[in-house]
């Protein structure tokens, strides 16, 4: 993934894109404030400050669970049956009893709004075996990601010596996770209902309060530990802009709340998206040597856009596909083969990185033979 990036001009002394002029996160320990869409940063501070996220680590939960949905390894109504260990789990949790059976559907609810320690588990369990082997997922995961100020020890966030993240690579995680975008129908509902048809009902409310009170806001994850203290990622949209903010260190759940708030106000009021691509729009198309097929073709899989402030909107931007010259098969889905590149007149403001959107066998020699034979004749 490539690092996020400023997309207007270099206003400020050190080449830093100029954002507010005040401290709009003054009692937090850390902060970062990010075009979702982009990646490109509008306000930060101490963002690369190796903390404590407490609950917020249950984002990657959630991305690898979302992922694994994507890729057909998991479904919504596959049943998770809970262990001895996942129901002895402590702090915030949906009082799952050993043995008893939950989809992963009602786990996410229990995950994405209240917190569930034990919910975590469970799902961890269910995708790799293991708690274990699910933070070493995590944690490659991560890498992949570029999160170089994260350690994971586990799911949930529970405190445990050395488990750390920033605010940048919570912000970078939680982008990852909003390109699943059926995930906010999890982090932005307030309340719901677990075990409903059953003697044991229970209430969830969202511990992120911002999804019943901040217009546009629908998720992220909240967090909190005696050491950590208040944290939150949240997400809001209004309009085609959408913003994360990321919080650390916070006093208490009203200061938190309310400067996240102003980290969104800021951004609603300065600044809008240009849109490049809109999801499923198609991009180009690669040429494959030897491949199967020869031409794939790309695909948006997600928003392309730019950060810009208001009254900029659209004046001079372009952008150019550069996809590799030569891409021999096999092709692997989510491959690199090149960049989207885009400009404000001859000033860079982002690029995007092109993944292949399908796997592309390599062609058998009969096959190749007579596709080289053919062009044969056509020269002739």
């Amino acid at each position: 993934m490539l690092p996020f990036s400023a997309v207007w001009a270099q206003e400020g002394a050190g080449g830093k894109a100029a954002g507010p002029q005040t401290d709009m996160a003054a009692n937090a320990r850390s902060a970062i404030l990010i075009d979702a869409d982009s990646g490109t940063v509008i306000y930060e501070k101490n963002s690369h400050s190796a903390l404590p996220p407490a609950s917020i680590t249950k984002i990657m939960t959630m991305l690898l669970v979302m992922e694994a949905i994507a890729d057909g390894r998991l479904k919504l109504d596959d049943k998770v049956q809970t262990s001895e260990y996942a129901a002895s789990m402590g702090g915030s949790q949906i009082f799952l009893e050993p043995g008893e059976e939950m989809t992963v559907h009602d786990l996410l609810k229990g995950v994405a709004m209240a917190s569930g320690n034990d919910a975590s588990v469970a799902l961890a369990e269910k995708l790799a075996g293991s708690e274990a082997e699910f933070v070493r997922l995590m944690n490659q995961r991560g890498a992949e990601l570029g999160m170089k100020d994260t350690k994971f020890f586990n799911c949930n966030g529970l405190p445990v010596a050395g488990h750390v993240s920033s605010a940048h690579d919570i912000a970078v995680m939680s982008r990852e996770l909003l390109k699943h975008p059926e995930i906010t129908k999890y982090t932005g509902a307030y309340q719901d209902y677990l075990r409903k048809d059953t003697p044991k009902p229970f209430w969830l409310v969202n511990t992120n309060k911002l999804v019943r009170f901040y217009q546009g806001a629908d998720g992220l994850k909240t967090g909190f530990t005696s050491e950590a203290k208040f944290c939150l990622s949240a997400t809001a949209r209004r309009d085609n802009l959408r913003v994360i903010a990321v919080v650390m260190g916070e006093p208490n759940t009203k200061t938190r709340n309310a400067e996240v708030s102003k980290l969104f106000d800021y951004a609603f009021a300065q600044f809008t998206n240009v849109s490049i691509y809109k999801t499923g729009d198609t991009i180009g198309t690669l040429k494959v040597s030897k491949g199967a097929a020869e031409k794939l073709p790309i695909v948006a899989k997600h928003p392309y856009s730019v950060l810009v402030r208001k009254g900029e909107a659209g004046k001079n931007i372009r952008h150019e596909l550069k996809l590799y010259d030569k891409v021999t098969a096999p092709v692997k889905a989510g491959q690199p083969v090149g960049k989207l590149t885009v400009y404000k007149g001859n000033e860079l403001l982002t690029e995007f990185p092109i993944e292949a959107p399908s796997h592309v066998d390599r062609a058998g020699y009969w096959k190749l033979f007579k596709r080289s034979t053919s062009k044969l004749f056509l020269a002739d």
